[in-house]
């Protein structure tokens, strides 16, 4: 991959980005009409879904945000470039902030300042932006707002943090033997977690992949965990138990930048529901999911210290028949 285009594509992602710090839907509008190709895929997470292209995503997804929250504002906390599949790709996650003063999604208004959690993935073709994937953490935005949409997970609820490190906004190219060192470990941490036996989690190993002190920003309904016991008590254990087949690793795109990796895919594993409760919440067995995950991980050394993570749980939810939509 041409260094120069991944150099294009930050600047451009980053362009975007700025669009979106200025609480004005006319900016984002702008910078969709001079950054996104004609036939640009929008992929978002439930219930906005797929749309057709970049004007049915201006008059539904970004209208109904500029509607609920009028001074709508981006903050980045980690944002990477690199390439993928000979493409040049852009991943970020952050907040979205604003102040709720309309109804969004059935959510009546508080008038109150109100975080949106979210995750994106950018692909690249001929200079422009071609493919754009988006995870919102709805759920934890509704909470926020008094309505639960699902019960709170084992993990805490907290509002997502930027690294401790300080350093999560890669704006320029950061050095090679830093970026192959993060790539290399995270694909081993992955292939470890492939090797599931189905009955002990000790046969990923993960032990060999984590700093003791690691912390893990899960979606809302599940929650943050510190440690690798953290993790698997509040997540991994029950997430396994309730999907034990999984598969994954299907990414549209796994990039590194320094110490820090992305990778998203949609979906990104595919599953059977076993019947056992996952998120506090009774499903049914058997059926056939797919789900929609971005991760963001930062190396420390030579191991992974924290990892940002993003679960479309409503669709997960929605495919076993319930639509936590529905209440509100």
């Amino acid at each position: 991959m041409n260094q120069l285009d991944i150099k294009n594509a930050r600047s451009a992602a980053w362009r975007y980005a700025n669009a979106q710090r200025r609480g004005s839907i006319a900016a984002v509008k702008g910078a969709i009409a001079d950054l996104f190709a004609a036939n640009a895929h929008w992929r978002l997470c439930c219930p906005f879904d797929d749309v057709q292209d970049s004007a049915d995503a201006l008059s539904s997804y970004w209208s109904q945000l500029f509607e609920a929250f009028p001074d709508l504002e981006r903050r980045d906390d980690v944002f990477l470039a690199g390439s993928f599949n000979e493409r040049a790709w852009v991943a970020a996650t952050g907040h979205f902030i604003g102040t709720f003063v309309r109804p969004w999604l059935g959510v009546p208004a508080t008038n109150q300042v109100t975080f949106i959690r979210f995750g994106e993935i950018i692909g690249f073709e001929d200079g422009r932006i071609s493919d754009i994937y988006i995870l919102l953490d709805i759920i934890g935005a509704v909470r926020q707002a008094g309505k639960d949409l699902i019960p709170k997970g084992l993990g805490a609820e907290i509002l997502t943090p930027a690294p401790i490190a300080q350093d999560g906004l890669r704006l320029s190219p950061s050095a090679k033997r830093e970026t192959e060192q993060s790539m290399r470990l995270v694909d081993s941490m992955i292939a470890g977690l492939m090797r599931y036996d189905q009955q002990s989690l000790q046969s990923m190993g993960q032990e060999e992949f984590w700093r003791p002190d690691m912390l893990w920003y899960g979606p809302s309904g599940v929650g943050a965990t510190r440690g690798l016991s953290g993790f698997q008590n509040f997540h991994q254990r029950p997430f396994l138990e309730f999907v034990p087949d999984r598969k994954g690793g299907d990414h549209v795109a796994r990039i590194a930048d320094g110490d820090y990796v992305a990778s998203g895919g949609w979906p990104s594993i595919r599953a059977t529901t076993s019947g056992a409760p996952w998120i506090k919440t009774a499903l049914p067995a058997g059926v056939a999911v797919t789900m929609r995950v971005m991760d963001f991980w930062r190396r420390d050394g030579d191991r992974l210290k924290e990892n940002w993570v993003f679960i479309d749980i409503p669709d997960i939810f929605r495919q076993c028949g319930v639509d936590v939509f529905q209440q509100l």
